[in-house]
C-alpha cells in the first residue's frame, strides 16, 4: 500500500495512541514516544512494524505518541491511519480482515 497523504488516527487521551503517517522515500521511518517506553517500548515498536508490513507499507514516515494503549488499539490506529492516507472509502476497507 502506498502512503499518498498525511493522515492521523487516535487521540492523546490516556490509554489511547495517536498515529500519524506521511509519505516517505527511505523505508519506514518510525518516531515513537510512549508513557510506558521503558516497560513496553520494544513490543510497541514490533507491533507497529508488523502491522505496517501486513498492510504492505514499505515506505512511510510514522509518528506514534502512545499513552498506554492496548495492543489491539495500537493495531487499529495504525490500520486506520494507513487506510486514511491511501484515500480508501469506508465501503472498501477490510476492517480487521487484514490484521491477524
Amino acid at each position: 500500500m502506498d502512503i499518498k497523504n498525511v493522515a492521523m488516527a487516535g487521540t492523546l487521551e490516556s490509554s489511547d495512541v495517536q498515529v500519524t503517517v506521511e509519505p516517505g522515500d527511505n523505508g519506514i521511518e518510525l518516531t515513537l514516544t510512549s508513557s510506558v517506553m521503558n516497560q513496553y517500548g520494544r513490543q510497541i515498536k514490533a507491533t507497529i512494524l508488523e502491522t505496517l508490513e501486513r498492510l504492505g507499507v514499505s515506505s512511510a514516515r510514522v509518528t506514534v505518541v502512545d499513552k498506554g494503549a492496548l495492543e489491539c488499539t495500537l493495531k487499529a490506529r495504525v490500520e486506520c491511519a494507513v487506510f486514511r492516507s491511501c484515500g480508501q472509502s469506508a465501503e472498501n476497507i477490510p476492517w480487521g480482515g487484514v490484521i491477524r
